[in-house]
């Protein structure tokens, strides 16, 4: 039966959104290994009352918003496990992408009377307007030990029969092997930014927050990620960013040829899995980490000074340490590391001016600790460091 969740109604004081009664309808989330937790659906319905993906955890506490638009989550359910998502409601301004790319959310309390001066409607109007399903009301502190022991898994939820979410759990492909690149990409080049450098972004899915931090330091073109590395040089580029984006990078060969090309001609930067193609391009090889690392709160040594950095990172994929060339022009040495596993954190090749990190350093809402590394990219472009 339907359970009713907001008996009061009504709009907020100051008029702006609508806080109607709810019926929310009984749903279930099945992993692929068969395990079952119950909720409530919210957002959009999903066709059939069936949604599925990659299920993977977010521990971030705010910056709900920013991870649901994040396009680095295309083809992933995401498991808040802050236990109070929604509280601040939405704003336009806090958008990393013209629209969510997620498959979906789980939370355990979605709130539904915002409270911010900020809040332009709440975080369930945000996920119907934008239709994206989700389930409320889940045990998110066992579903992410689970996966925690278990890895990443597929999943589907919604209120089809349970047959029919144990069916489409099991074939959920998740992430590995497919580019997922290609479907959130521009299409076509677009400027930003107003600093006095020139830098091309290679848009992979790539985040606004990203594009604001560059465009302090220069003038953007952002291109398409199957743009070709001849026109790059054609326009003449101080250097280039390598963006954050979704799915495997062993599946992006392509990209990784493109930036083969590049290497040497112009300073390259990479964050995210433009670290890991960078870390491909070099001559390493990059695997897939158990449940991944999502969250604000990511400790990362940097080796040369040993200062300890607080990180925001989205990813599930890492270069591998030992693949890494150590001789010759592309003798690449490993400058950040995770304190909690001891990934890959970052790579510097110096004799072809290309550097890479795994995290975040632009993390809006999140730790600002990173954000010197866009100094690090003029100074690189400048021939400073």
């Amino acid at each position: 039966m339907p359970t009713r969740t907001d008996p009061n109604g009504g709009t907020d004081d100051s008029g702006r959104w609508s806080r109607t009664d709810r019926e929310r309808s009984r749903a279930l989330l099945v992993l692929a290994d068969g395990e079952v937790f119950e909720g409530e659906a919210i957002g959009a319905p999903p066709p059939g009352g069936l949604a599925h993906g990659e299920l993977v955890f977010n521990t971030v506490l705010s910056g709900y918003q920013e991870v649901v638009t994040d396009p680095s989550y295309a083809g992933q359910v995401v498991a808040f496990t802050y236990p109070h998502i929604g509280n601040y409601g939405v704003s336009p301004s806090d958008d990393e992408a013209r629209r969510p790319w997620c498959r979906g959310i789980v939370v355990r309390d979605l709130t539904l009377r915002p409270s911010s001066w900020r809040a332009a409607g709440s975080l369930e109007d945000f996920l119907v307007r934008n239709r994206v399903p989700g389930i409320t009301g889940v045990d998110t502190r066992r579903l992410t030990r689970h996966l925690r022991e278990v890895g990443a898994l597929g999943c589907a939820f919604g209120t089809a029969d349970e047959s029919q979410l144990r069916a489409a759990a099991a074939a959920e492909p998740g992430t590995t092997g497919r580019d997922l690149v290609s479907g959130v990409t521009t299409g076509t080049p677009y400027e930003r930014g107003a600093g006095t450098l020139r830098v091309v972004a290679y848009d992979f899915g790539v985040k606004e927050t990203m594009l604001r931090s560059l465009g302090t330091l220069a003038r953007i073109t952002v291109v398409p990620a199957s743009f070709p590395a001849a026109r790059t040089l054609e326009l003449e580029p101080d250097g280039v960013l390598l963006s954050n984006g979704p799915g495997d990078p062993a599946a992006l060969g392509t990209l990784v040829g493109t930036i083969c090309e590049l290497l040497g001609k112009v300073p390259l930067f990479g964050i995210c899995l433009g670290h890991q193609l960078l870390g491909a391009a070099l001559g390493a090889r990059t695997f897939k980490l158990a449940f991944g690392h999502h969250g604000g709160n990511h400790p990362v040594r940097r080796l040369d000074t040993g200062r300890v950095e607080i990180t925001s990172q989205n990813h599930n994929y890492a270069v591998e340490a030992a693949s890494l060339p150590d001789r010759g022009a592309t003798a690449t040495r490993v400058t950040h590391v995770n304190l909690n596993d001891g990934v890959v954190e970052g790579i510097r090749c110096d004799h072809l001016a290309a550097f890479g990190v795994q995290y975040h350093p632009e993390a809006g809402p999140g730790p600002h600790d990173a954000r010197y590394l866009f100094e690090e990219f003029r100074s690189l472009i400048e021939g400073t460091s």
